[in-house]
Formats: structure tokens, sequence, C-alpha cells
């Protein structure tokens, strides 16, 4: 019985090691059917062994963690060490968006399916090139065609986006309450 025993936590250490190694390179969030195509173990497995992963990452409070963001799970670094990765990202260019570029993000996050026409109304100036953008930032995507004259493109945000706002999923956006909150 001891040597199934061992012989079983072995295997879950081995599982977890290899969760763990696709986390840290795939730089991106994956959810647990992305760890199923890439590692062929079940759903219930893989879903053990990242609740253990978690538990542990979250004991240790070492300068890397393990989140739930956007549907699945990544690991970041702690934000108990964030001073020091800013001083690093200050030595590194980043592409920042723009005021125009941020608010144009907004409405399609809070009013998507959207199209362009659409923004354009609520923004009340063309959004081409700040759609466009966005796209080539992978901040949003097309999402189908409206069943309307032209039939124009839709526009929704993307996993990215998520990930990079440090969301789990849509819901987690502020509502307008929050923000007349505020002020």
């Amino acid at each position: 019985m001891t040597d199934s025993y061992e012989g079983s936590v072995g295997v879950e250490r081995e599982v977890m090691a290899v969760i763990e190694a696709l986390l840290f390179i795939s730089g991106d969030s994956l959810s647990i059917a992305e760890l199923k195509k890439l590692t062929n173990l079940s759903e219930e497995q893989i879903a053990r062994c990242v609740d253990e992963l978690l538990v542990q990452y979250r004991q240790r409070n070492g300068g890397m963690i393990i989140v739930e963001l956007a549907g699945g799970y990544q690991m970041v670094s702690n934000p108990a060490y964030a001073q020091y990765v800013k001083n690093l990202k200050k030595s590194r260019p980043v592409s920042r968006l723009s005021l125009p570029t941020l608010e144009t993000l907004a409405i399609v996050a809070y009013k998507q399916p959207i199209t362009r026409l659409e923004v354009e109304e609520i923004r009340g100036v063309s959004a081409d090139w700040i759609l466009k953008n966005l796209l080539e930032k992978k901040l949003i995507k097309i999402a189908g065609r409206k069943d309307a004259p032209g039939r124009p493109l839709l526009f929704a945000t993307t996993k990215e986006f998520l990930v990079s706002f440090g969301l789990k999923d849509l819901s987690e956006l502020p509502t307008l309450r929050e923000f007349t909150k505020q002020e």
C-alpha cells in the first residue's frame, strides 16, 4: 500500500510540475480545457493539481504566484514585489494606450459586440485608425458581422484584453454606478 501511495504522490508531483512549466512558459492564461489538450490528463486531475499549485504558491509567497485570469490560470509576478518589476519595466520601452484609444476600448468592452459606426456615434469622431490599432494589439477582435445592410463587422474584446487589465471575465468590469461613487 505504501508503494502504491508513494507512486501516486510521485505522479501527482510530476503532473503539477508539468502544469507549472506550461503556466510559466505560456505567458498567457491557460484554461483547464487547454491544459487537458496539452497533457491528455483528465480535467479533474488538472483541476486538483492547479488547486494544489495555487495553495503552494500562496503559502510560499515568493516572487511568482499563480492567479485565475480570463477563464484560466496564469503565472505572474507577485504584486508584493511590484516596485522591482516597475523598475525593470521603466528601463524598457512600453507601448501605452492613448486616451482616445482607452475610450474606444472601453466602448467596445461595455457595448460589445459593436460596429465601427456605433463606436463612432458614441465618440463623435472617426474610429478607423484606433480600431485597427486595437486589433493589432490583440485587445479586440472581429466577432462576426451584424445582420444589417452592408453587414458591418462586429468588434469584441479578447482574452488578451482580460489579461492586460487583470480581469477574470467581463463581469469584473466596473459598473457606471461604481464610477459615479468615486467622484
